[in-house]
């Protein structure tokens, strides 16, 4: 444990110029939250280390006890993004060397937290970069709760460790898809595949609600996996949708690509309208869900916040 230096029971000196999101909001019984616009926090997982946790300075709020690294959200600006800058800020965490997989929301009605899960891809060195931690520190799974936790990150942190060990993926059977609505896919295959393809890379970044997915937490950003053949072979990739052609049979590839996923502990869900085929990828293991399912929440994805 770090030693805790005296200067960390004062709050550093508030800036001349100010976001308009670093400001208290009272509820109705008084209680009082950080973040005019809400408030993030950035769970960041490495299977090799664990948990990246925040000893919080002194000054604080609940001052001495470990969190994550978080703060005010700006107007406007979504969790997510809003979460990978107060870790850089906070723990120097690189927004390149993470990617987020889930959120976790906490709505005071006055005012919502939000927990962005995110997983290393590349290592990093964490380091304070303000004044507000005495210290940084990975933290295996099963030693979190050992530590004094900022008492609301103790209450979540049950449902959040559940929640590290979920890996969504969306196979996704993209003839079946495409054909399962006349929009003169018929005239151009590639390109109908092209539009598909574009759509879901929107969900893949953005997420889809917990709900769909009969899952815990806000929203989930799963791997997705197009499996394409025939003339949708000129089509091409959107990041981060994976697409894989089929060299031979698109069915077989998607049964195998199911059972591989399965195999490495991921929560697969295929979609596909073909009955056949949803009864082969359920004997390797996986979940199916029809096309309308998909393009209704892809449908969803598409409208304009205001309407949602």
């Amino acid at each position: 444990m770090t030693t805790q230096d005296p200067a960390s029971h004062v709050p550093p000196r508030l800036p001349g110029v100010r976001d308009p999101g670093d400001a208290w909001v009272t509820a109705a019984d008084g209680t009082r939250y950080w973040g005019r616009f809400g408030a993030a926090g950035l769970l960041v997982h490495d299977p090799a280390r664990g948990v990246l946790l925040q000893h919080r300075a002194m000054w604080s709020h609940h001052g001495g006890t470990w969190g994550i690294p978080g703060g005010a959200l700006h107007a406007g600006e979504p969790p997510a993004a809003g979460a990978l800058r107060e870790a850089n800020e906070e723990a120097g965490v690189p927004a390149d060397a993470v990617v987020a997989f889930a959120t976790s929301a906490v709505d005071r009605e006055v005012w919502r937290y939000t927990t962005v899960l995110a997983r290393v891809e590349r290592s990093f060195t964490p380091h304070a970069g303000d004044a507000e931690s005495l210290e940084l520190a990975w933290v295996t799974v099963d030693a979190v709760a050992q530590r004094e936790l900022h008492p609301a990150f103790a209450q979540a942190w049950p449902r959040l460790r559940r929640m590290l060990d979920v890996r969504p993926v969306l196979v996704v059977d993209a003839a079946n898809v495409v054909g399962s609505r006349p929009d003169g896919w018929w005239k151009d295959r590639a390109a109908a595949t092209q539009r598909l393809v574009q759509r879901l890379a929107v969900i893949a970044r953005e997420g889809l609600p917990a709900a769909a997915l009969e899952l815990d937490g806000d929203r989930w950003m799963p791997r997705i996996e197009m499996v394409i053949e025939g003339r949708a072979r000129d089509a091409t990739a959107v990041a981060p949708v994976v697409m894989t052609v089929a060299r031979g049979s698109g069915d077989d590839l998607i049964v195998e690509r199911a059972a591989e996923r399965r195999e490495q502990g991921d929560a697969v869900t295929v979609v596909t309208s073909d009955r056949g085929l949803a009864e082969q990828v359920r004997e390797a293991g996986a979940t199916t869900r029809g096309a309308g399912w998909l393009l209704a929440l892809l449908d969803e994805a598409a409208d304009p916040p205001a309407s949602r």
